[in-house]
């Protein structure tokens, strides 16, 4: 066991309290501030959750401290996506080999469960309503003020942790002390709302449970991810300004003609559709990119107040854990030389998460337009085909992401890259929707990987 550290984390999140559960299970005492009331005590404001997608990086940083087995009681694995075309015509699109799936978890399901291990730990203490108003890197004091009674407090450590989300107090307080501190972000064109399809009689679920539903529409898509009561949480995707956009969906009546006319067979599914969506709000989506991530050997960003993306490889809370994962391996290989374990965390953690920003983006046109296309489509049967007979020499971009995490997020971009090279050369051959499964096709993917190992 290392040498104990007082330790402050600024932020319960996802993130902060995994990560918060692996620093004390070494002997560390840690206390963690938190803005926001115990969601655990208060009513949580709806529509603003995005149902979250826990795949095999994410379970490795929970099975890292024992939890695995208590969050699967809470998930509900999907084997894929189950396609709802304009026409009313559906198609299943498997995510990966059979058995293989990912998880849809509530967002504050999760967090709750967290923060209850977290405090199980009688070296964690969690400290509600406390806004972090800046830190010095100095004296290594985190400053904070009570939401309530506005009291302030001054917290000293050894080592800070700044893992309270996309919009970080404590990562601002860096950029405002820090000299050529990096920062971008960057907001997509569109933005979401959070919508319901509840459960049918005797809480039956009105849709295939184990699957996540999307309606693809080109530029604009709604998704659906079951939870256990029965229910399932619906986003909808749709641009802030244009012809069909959040901007022209003002009025109940135009809400109405948009849905019957876009998605017609889920709004029967869809009873107080309405009012939800006059009444839940509209946010948006952000990247955040920022370098650097470690201050003095002392401080750190680790998640989203590190790495922002938006959600649509599912990955924002897998990479965070994947942080953890990969910090507490550091501590195993480094001992109690902190500077060398965060300044290697960074090292390793930065291109890794720029990838899977880069990588979320461009699967957003996948899901809102390419799930529908038949040419894509094709594609995939053809990659799954070829994986199925050479899985030593390829594997398919959305497996090496999801399924493999052994496989750093930059190496699979940068193999991405290269397939999807091969592919369109592939897909440009004559004839291919016939003879997508014959061996002229498999020679020829043959021979193009030949040409790239050279």
């Amino acid at each position: 066991m290392q040498s104990q550290k007082n330790i402050t984390m600024v932020g319960a999140g996802l993130v902060g309290s995994l990560l918060s559960i692996y620093l004390a299970k070494r002997g560390h005492k840690v206390n963690v501030f938190e803005r926001r009331p115990d969601m655990r005590k208060t009513q949580m404001s709806a529509g603003k959750s995005i149902n979250l997608a826990l795949s095999d990086r994410g379970w490795k940083g929970l099975e890292g401290v024992g939890i695995a087995e208590d969050i699967r009681k809470i998930a509900i694995p999907m084997y894929g996506r189950q396609i709802h075309n304009k026409d009313g015509s559906q198609v299943f699109q498997p995510y990966g080999k059979e058995g293989q799936a990912i998880y849809s978890v509530s967002r504050a399901d999760i967090n709750m469960k967290l923060m209850d291990l977290a405090e199980e730990q009688e070296n964690v203490k969690i400290h509600f309503d406390e806004r972090c108003t800046g830190i010095d890197k100095t004296t290594l004091t985190a400053h904070f003020e009570n939401n309530n009674d506005h009291q302030k407090t001054d917290v000293k450590s050894d080592l800070l942790f700044g893992s309270d989300g996309a919009f970080a107090a404590s990562r601002l307080s860096m950029q405002l002390s820090s000299d050529r501190f990096e920062y971008n972000q960057h907001y997509i064109t569109a933005g979401y709302k959070e919508l319901i399809i509840p459960p049918g009689a005797g809480g039956e679920f009105m849709l295939e449970k184990n699957a996540l539903h999307i309606w693809p529409r080109g530029s604009f898509m709604m998704i659906a991810l079951p939870n256990p009561d029965g229910n399932f949480t619906c986003t909808l995707f749709l641009p802030f300004e244009g012809e069909k956009s959040f901007a022209n969906l003002t009025t109940r009546e135009q809400v109405k003609k948009f849905f019957d006319e876009e998605f017609s067979t889920a709004v029967p599914l869809m009873p107080t559709l309405i009012d939800d969506f006059m009444h839940n709000p509209t946010s948006s989506l952000v990247t955040v990119k920022c370098f650097p991530w470690v201050f003095d050997d002392k401080i750190a960003l680790i998640g989203d107040a590190a790495h922002a993306i938006v959600p649509f490889y599912g990955q924002g809370m897998n990479c965070g854990f994947e942080d953890c994962v990969v910090l507490n391996g550091l501590l195993d290989k480094h001992g109690d030389n902190w500077p060398a374990i965060l300044n290697e965390y960074q090292q390793l953690r930065k291109p890794d998460a720029d990838a899977i920003a880069d990588l979320a983006v461009g699967n957003f046109i996948e899901m809102r337009d390419k799930t529908a296309d038949k040419t894509f489509l094709l594609q995939k049967k053809i990659e799954a085909r070829f994986n199925s007979k050479y899985p030593d020499k390829w594997i398919p971009l959305y497996s090496m992401v999801t399924y493999s995490p052994h496989i750093r997020y930059s190496k699979a971009l940068k193999e991405g890259a290269k397939q999807q090279a091969i592919m369109d050369k592939v897909m440009a051959m004559p004839d291919i929707e016939n003879k997508w499964d014959s061996e002229e096709v498999e020679k020829r993917m043959l021979e193009e990987l030949k040409l790239f190992v050279q």
